[in-house]
């Protein structure tokens, strides 16, 4: 089970939280001035306000962090290597999204790949689950966060094909 000291685990969760906003960051910086191209966009009734967003992710960020970290803790990185790769994956898949639709105007190719970062979070929660089942349960919000930001995605790219073509 847990073999770590006190000080290891508590350095543990500061570096698992330090690399999932690292990826936060790298997206961030796509849309650190993206207000402005979210409110030219024709958006549905039941998109949120642009300043929901960062709350919102940041809250996720967290537990993302904390999730990681429960599995990190039952034995390192080596034990859990696969698990761990794949929350490492959909990190860079979730950053990467940012870019595509803020920063570059890629609604389709957004859409896209919010639907791989879609799979690669349920393959990270199974993978966790096998692991602990309270850091599967914790990547939950995240899961529904993206399912939401998939349909948004979409509804924003078929309202504005000649912005996000």
């Amino acid at each position: 089970m847990n073999r770590f000291s006190r000080q290891k685990e508590i350095f543990g969760l500061v570096a698992w939280l330090a690399v999932t906003f690292a990826a936060a960051a790298i997206g961030s910086a796509a849309s650190v001035s993206s207000g402005p191209f979210y409110m030219e966009l024709v958006r549905p009734g039941w998109a949120p306000p642009p300043y929901v967003f960062g709350p919102v992710w940041t809250a996720l960020y967290l537990l993302m962090g904390c999730s990681a970290w429960l599995v990190w803790r039952r034995g390192g990185f080596f034990a859990a290597s696969t698990a761990l790769t794949l929350y490492l994956l959909q990190l860079a898949a979730n950053a990467l999204w940012t870019w595509l639709f803020f920063r570059w105007h890629l609604g389709v190719a957004a859409f896209a790949e919010v639907l791989v970062l879609w799979v690669l979070i349920v393959a990270t929660m199974a993978s966790f689950r096998r692991v602990s089942l309270p850091a599967s349960m914790l990547l939950i919000p995240y899961l529904a966060w993206v399912s939401f930001a998939a349909i948004l995605n979409y509804t924003l790219w078929q309202l504005n094909p000649q912005i996000l073509g």
